[in-house]
């Protein structure tokens, strides 16, 4: 198990039970090394997710217009999807797209 601080902002809050943060402790794939940032993202879809998972996910990522940070550093320049998610980590989701 790997124990990650879980943000949502940017509306994203509304998904999941309008909360914003979340402590979780959540298990590494069978056969795997570490968390990856991917699973993380299906983990929280499948355990976490209220309602909506089209304005979250996009196939096996995120949906275009949600930045991720890990650690308060973008995800794109660690790996993305691949990205590996250590113990007391915190990952954060933010929505660029709103309505008007």
């Amino acid at each position: 198990m790997v124990r990650v601080h879980i943000e949502f902002s940017g509306g994203l809050e509304l998904l999941f039970g309008n909360q914003k943060d979340h402590d979780v402790d959540v298990p590494v794939q069978d056969g795997q090394q570490g968390l990856t940032a991917g699973h993380l993202i299906a983990w929280a879809r499948d355990n976490m997710l209220r309602e909506r998972p089209e304005l979250f996910v996009k196939g096996s990522t995120v949906r275009p217009g949600i930045l991720v940070l890990i650690n308060e550093c973008d995800w794109e320049l660690s790996g993305a999807a691949e990205s590996l998610i250590n113990d007391g980590d915190c990952v954060v989701f933010i929505s660029t797209l709103h309505g008007g």
